[in-house]
């Protein structure tokens, strides 16, 4: 039977690239699935349940960030290419676009195999540096993998969220700080921006300097108790218990 969502396929890829010494992330501006392996440049996956035009037009679009692009879709029925065309047809296409293929396929009582149809090759379009930069810098300042690649229409763990459950996890542990004392606790030097916009709506100003945690900063710390345990000197069961507390 075939995957529902493509969500299923970001599993065995991650799985695949890890295996070969990647760190791999999803859903960074955008993108799938991030892997990076040192000081090389991103591999950039995007995922679709079939191969087809949108997901060629995917692929193209990331090659402004880097030259390492893969579709990735699953493994027709029968091993078969798409569309009635030969595998050999789908590689010279490819290759001409400058992506690389993988594809999946899923058995019911076997692991998924993941097969490497063909390498991405140099595109004419040089990437955009200043976009890649922001892809790798939104990497780097995540703490871990909160996400699943393909997902949609669902709240993303993204860095900037993170450091606002940073300051809220602080707030709570500690009472009203000031945004110096958070900038000094969290290394963030935006920290006095991210109060002031409040974007989540999280902080209050509770007089000149000084802010706490709202309701909602509290209701985000239960939902999103998993992440916390990355936070320097944080245990998720300390602050579940802390949690359960203010917001039974």
């Amino acid at each position: 039977m075939p995957i529902q969502t493509e969500t299923e396929l970001y599993a065995p890829i991650k799985q695949y690239f890890e295996q070969r010494g990647y760190t791999v992330r999803a859903e960074i501006k955008h993108c799938d699935l991030v892997a990076i392996r040192g000081d090389e440049p991103p591999i950039i996956v995007e995922l679709k349940k079939s191969f087809n035009i949108p997901l060629l037009v995917q692929g193209i679009d990331r090659l402004r960030l880097t030259d390492q692009v893969y579709v990735a879709f699953e493994l027709p029925n029968k091993g078969r290419a798409p569309h009635r065309l030969q595998w050999e047809e789908i590689r010279r296409l490819c290759r001409m676009l400058g992506l690389g293929v993988l594809t999946v396929q899923f058995f019911k009582r076997k692991q998924p195999a993941v097969d490497l149809v063909c390498e991405p090759t140099p595109y004419q379009l040089r990437p955009n540096k200043r976009a890649a930069l922001k892809v790798v810098n939104e990497f780097h300042e995540r703490s871990g993998d909160y996400n699943v690649g393909g997902s949609s229409k669902q709240k993303l763990m993204t860095a900037y969220r993170e450091k606002s459950l940073h300051c809220a996890y602080l707030l709570q542990q500690h009472g009203p700080l000031s945004p110096r004392l958070l900038r000094d606790f969290t290394s963030n030097k935006a920290v006095s921006s991210l109060l002031q916009k409040n974007y989540y709506r999280w902080f209050v100003r509770q007089s000149r300097g000084i802010y706490h945690i709202t309701p909602l900063g509290v209701q985000a710390l239960a939902e999103y108790a998993h992440v916390l345990a990355a936070f320097p000197g944080a245990e998720t069961s300390d602050s579940s218990t802390t949690l359960s507390t203010l917001n039974p």
